[in-house]
């Protein structure tokens, strides 16, 4: 592949090690390799926006970001996309998720992420890991703002289990995706990391065979596919493995980084 004009990597599990850490002279000198090559860096992550931007302090504003699956994209300061659930969706989804105490649920929005008071404080404080504008509110439903994205916690060991019951039981116009281990998103149908990334594809005159996608969850299936290329890591699943066109190392491996200087050699 010799003009790769976009590098897609999603961040849990594929570009951050096991502690959310990454080699950053490492990944700085690479990202200065690809400027000259004239190709763009893309976040595409089910993370928020602003979570997403803190780990890149000081240069963030030279990358772009695909956002909560692919409902908020931006670059710099220039806001590409954001996508929204219909507010009736959004009730109606609520009526199912809050007749279950086993669902925990974050409602993400453009500027702000929202947990029901009441929820554990424990609960809070690890989800601020991943949301860093998240906020308490008395009543979900009365957030004032549109819905981008429902995070939903489940019983680690029922995930699949849920994805099915979300897929045959919610309402039309909501989309369950997850890599696992507990967490399910519930997106907008057809928005995607694959649609984000087919935005910005649109912007810059890109087309999908210019570009290189990295992931590990089931949530990365459709922009691996999309994607020239598409790598899954080693420590993705089956599922991702069969989705991708070539394997990297693992994450805790440096594996995106290791990719990348074969590529930009």
């Amino acid at each position: 592949m010799s003009n790769i004009r976009m590098v897609a990597v999603d961040m849990d599990g594929t570009f951050c090690r096991p502690d959310l850490t990454f080699d950053v002279p490492r990944f700085q000198a690479l990202l200065a390799k690809m400027k000259a090559a004239g190709c763009h860096f893309v976040v595409a992550s089910g993370n928020q926006y602003f979570q997403l931007r803190d780990f890149f302090p000081g240069y963030w504003q030279e990358l772009t970001f695909v956002a909560e699956n692919g409902a908020y994209v931006r670059e710099a300061d220039e806001v590409i996309f954001c996508g929204q659930f219909a507010p009736d969706v959004v009730d109606a989804t609520l009526d199912w998720i809050e007749a279950d105490p086993q669902v925990k649920t974050i409602l993400s929005c453009e500027d702000m992420a929202y947990m029901q008071r009441g929820t554990s404080e424990e609960y809070f404080r690890i989800m601020q890991k991943y949301y860093h504008h998240l906020s308490w509110a008395d009543d979900l439903r009365t957030v004032g703002v549109p819905v981008l994205k429902l995070a939903l916690n489940v019983p680690s060991d029922q995930t699949w289990e849920y994805v099915r019951r979300f897929r045959t039981e919610l309402p039309a116009g909501v989309e369950p995706t997850s890599s696992g281990h507990g967490e399910i998103d519930l997106i907008v149908p057809g928005c995607h990391k694959a649609s984000g990334l087919q935005r910005l594809a649109d912007r810059w005159g890109i087309a999908p065979e210019e570009c290189v996608a990295f992931g590990d969850g089931g949530n990365d299936i459709e922009m691996l596919r999309w994607a020239g290329i598409g790598y899954a890591m080693e420590n993705a699943s089956d599922e991702v493995k069969a989705a991708a066109d070539r394997v990297c190392s693992s994450n805790a491996d440096d594996g995106v980084l290791v990719a990348l200087e074969e590529l930009f050699a």
